[in-house]
């Protein structure tokens, strides 16, 4: 069973975050390179990584998405201290804030399997799971990635976790962000993932009362584990990435 190191990074900057996961990614590749260059040598075994964290608000684009699904500029975003990144993973524009459980697991695939296809799927499930757990019916909407509430009832789908992942020699970054008790305000600003016609929503709007976010952390990682059949192992987060 393999080990997957937890850290709750907390209310984390957006950049900070991001540097943090390039590190450990970074890491994790270059210890790839070197146990292929060892050949008969003695190696070290890759680390994995599931990171929880929550940003101030800040808007995020993947490489396949547009500017145009921006819909302020960039006085309006300054103005209002909400952040705007292009970033290196899939999909198009999100929203990250406060009271959005935000997850980054940055694993070695070759540890569990070489399939971005089921990662994507487990990542899903784990938040279906999660859902479950609070008497929401999480699905998945043909064509896209995430989670939604209403997929089969298309006039009535809204999306309640969004997912972009990056992939390189088999390591993995970025990751979802399932809106708990997020302020959906924010997403009247975009097209979120570049998806015009679908309403974004959050745990609390659907179950109209209070969620404990130290819940859903807990119950996400039991069906983390579960699901891919590892075990946390929990850390303090440190500036220390190693």
């Amino acid at each position: 069973m393999q080990t997957v190191i937890f850290r709750d990074l907390g209310l984390m900057e957006y950049q900070d975050a991001w540097t943090y996961q390039e590190n450990l990614f970074a890491q994790i590749i270059a210890q790839k390179m070197s146990n292929r260059e060892a050949q008969e040598r003695a190696t070290q075994a890759t680390k994995n990584y599931l990171l929880f964290c929550e940003h101030p608000p800040v808007y995020t684009l993947g490489k396949s998405g547009s500017e145009k699904n921006l819909l302020i500029s960039k006085e309006e975003l300054s103005e209002n201290n909400i952040g705007y990144f292009p970033i290196n993973r899939g999909g198009d524009i999100t929203f990250h804030g406060p009271g959005q459980l935000v997850g980054y697991p940055i694993l070695d695939l070759d540890n569990f399997f070489t399939d971005v296809h089921k990662y994507l799927r487990l990542l899903e499930e784990a938040i279906i799971l999660t859902l479950a757990d609070f008497g929401l019916v999480g699905e998945r909407y043909p064509g896209y990635t995430g989670v939604w509430l209403d997929a089969s009832h298309p006039e009535k789908a809204r999306k309640i976790c969004a997912m972009g992942v990056r992939c390189s020699r088999w390591v993995t970054m970025h990751g979802f962000a399932l809106n708990v008790s997020t302020n959906l305000d924010y997403f009247n600003q975009i097209v979120p993932c570049g998806i015009s016609n679908k309403a974004v929503t959050s745990m609390e709007k659907e179950c109209v009362k209070k969620i404990e976010m130290q819940l859903v952390k807990e119950r996400l990682k039991a069906h983390f584990q579960q699901l891919f059949e590892c075990m946390l192992q929990s850390e303090n987060y440190s500036l220390v990435t190693n």
